[in-house]
Formats: C-alpha cells, structure tokens, sequence
C-alpha cells in the first residue's frame, strides 16, 4: 500500500505545472513583461530611468483613482463619477489656495490658506460626493450605473460653474511638493500611490469592511440575511472612491501649479479599464490589488511606449478598447468555468 501512495505522489510531483492554472493567475504579468520587453527592444530609450519615472507618476493618478474602483467593481457597482468629482475638488481646492497677489484671483483680498486647510478641502469634497453616491445607492436601490452618471454630469458642471471655464493658476507653492521628486529622482506621487496601495490591501484583506466588500459583491441578499449592513458599507464603499479622487486632485495641482475645470475628463474609463484588465470581475466579488496594480502599468506602459514608438494617438485608444473587451470576455469565460 506504501509503495502505491508513492507512487501516486511521484506521479503528481513529475506531472509539471498547471500552466493554464499559471496564465489564470499570472496572464496579466506575463503579458506586463512582454510589452516591456517589446518596447524596450525597439527603443532603449523606454528604460531610461527618466522615462520610467515619467510613467509610474502617471500610472500613480490612474491607479489611486483604480483602487477606489476596485472596491466599487468588487461590489458590483461602478463609478463614473471620479473624474469630475477630482474636477469639482480641485477648483475649489485652488480657488482658496491662490497666492496673495495672484493675477486673476477669485477671492481678492482673502489669504491663501494654510496647506493642512486645502488638504482637508480636496479630500473632504471627495469624500462628501462619493458618499452622496453610495447613499443614493443604497437608499434609493437605483442602478450605481444612473447614480454616479449623475454625479458625473453635475460634478463636472458645478466645477465649470465655479471657475467659470477658467484656469485657476498661483497656487500655494507648498501644493508643488505632492507634484516633486524626494532628491531629484524619487516621484512624491510615486509614493503616496505606494500607500494608498498598502492602505487598500490592508482594507480589503484584514478588516471586516474589507470582506463585507466582497460579500455584497458576491450576493448582497445573503450579505444582508448574514448581518453585513450593506447600506452603510455601500456608502462607506463610494466614500472611499471619492476620496482617492479627491487625492487625486491634490496631486494633479502639485504637478501642474494650476488647474481647471476640464481636468480629469476620462480618467474614471481609465480606471474601470485598469481594474477590468487586472481581473476584477464586474459580476461582482471578484478583484485584488495587485492586479489592479498590474492593470494599471500595462495601460501606462502602453500609452508611453505607443507615445515613444509613435503610434498614433487615435490607434492607441482603438487597442485600449480592444484590450478591455478582451480583458471581460476572458472574465467571462473563466467565471462560466467555475460555475
């Protein structure tokens, strides 16, 4: 009897791995790998440590705004709103943040305020519209798909109202710090990125929040009968969305100096995408952080390596778009396996 379990075990040691089970799992790394190396072997100049830093504090504005969809894609919603709530925050956020002799300063004769003050503003307003979502979400039982169109819409048009279609410029020298580089080298947006990561790892993998997430993605009438309070959580869940755009937003002034009421305009596709290509399902239950991570690097090493190889711009989106589609139907067909 010995020998035949021996032998069983030596038959299921030399039987190789899985490697269908491997690209399941790593697809997207290995597909990752493959556009570095493709890129990298038609221009050296990809892998400049110049250029890399380039695309990771690009890649670091989609990805916050990613991971807050990734807890709104978990739980089967969606949120088309973060682009114009990171608009709304960032006009406001500027308007109080104007230097004192500011050229075209909206509020003359008020002092520019403190940078805690303008930090609490931009999260605040975040954090406020994202609630709002969620809210209307969970009381009302309409479809997250109208709830956050609407926020789209009218955060989009209170932020042309406000600044009146204009720039607003001469900010708070101190915002700059969020848009610099620790040494000359060392992207600052870089690494809130990195801590918002670890801070939605953690929220998703070691707290009750984090599994209730998963729970009404997976079925939110047994979430509800087993004692989750989805209302709150579905509110808590859009919070979060709202307030990484609203961190967003303090990240694009720091780059920029300025901003206006057109920022953001597409990002929230951009972060459904790098969720949806980093395997979070939109049935809902399904996604992780580091593939959303993942997900976020293959559509900024795309677009920078697509920029430096000169591909135009308009085939570009064409391949983001087949990418995503792909991305669902892959989705799609791994969640009919295990079902």
């Amino acid at each position: 009897m010995s020998n035949i379990i021996k032998d069983n075990n030596k038959e299921k040691s030399t039987k190789g791995f899985d490697f269908s089970k491997f690209m399941n799992t790593y697809g997207i790394v290995v597909i990752l790998v493959v556009m570095i190396v493709g890129i990298s072997a038609k221009n050296p100049q990809f892998l400049s440590i110049n250029n890399i830093m380039n695309l990771l504090t690009q890649s670091s504005m989609y990805g916050i705004l990613a991971l807050g969809m990734l807890l709104v894609i978990v739980s089967k919603g969606i949120d088309l709103s973060v682009g114009s709530v990171l608009a709304l925050s960032a006009v406001v956020t500027a308007s109080v943040s104007q230097v004192a002799d500011a050229t075209s300063k909206m509020y003359p004769g008020m002092p520019m305020v403190p940078i805690a003050a303008s930090i609490v503003i931009a999260l605040g307003i975040g954090a406020l519209c994202g609630y709002i979502n969620g809210a209307l979400i969970a009381h009302t039982r309409i479809p997250a798909f109208i709830a956050t169109l609407g926020m789209y819409t009218a955060a989009r048009g209170a932020a042309l109202m406000y600044a009146e279609g204009k720039p607003i410029s001469n900010l708070n020298p101190a915002l700059e710090f969020l848009g610099s580089r620790i040494f000359t080298i060392i992207p600052i947006p870089v690494v809130i990125y990195i801590v918002v990561i670890v801070i939605t790892y953690v929220i998703l993998k070691f707290t009750c929040f984090g599994a209730s997430v998963y729970a009404i993605g997976g079925n939110i009438n047994a979430a509800e009968i087993s004692g989750i309070k989805v209302k709150k959580n579905i509110s808590l869940i859009y919070l979060y969305s709202g307030l990484l755009a609203g961190l967003c937003a303090l990240i694009s002034m720091g780059r920029t100096g300025s901003t206006q009421p057109s920022v953001g305009t597409g990002w929230e596709l951009i972060a459904i995408a790098a969720t949806t290509i980093g395997g979070t399902s939109h049935s809902g239950g399904i996604g992780t952080v580091w593939g959303t991570v993942v997900g976020t690097l293959i559509l900024g090493v795309m677009t920078n390596g697509f920029t430096l190889l000169s591909v135009n711009a308009y085939i570009q989106q064409i391949i983001q778009g087949l990418i995503i589609v792909v991305a669902v139907i892959f989705d799609m067909r791994k969640n009919a396996k295990k079902a």
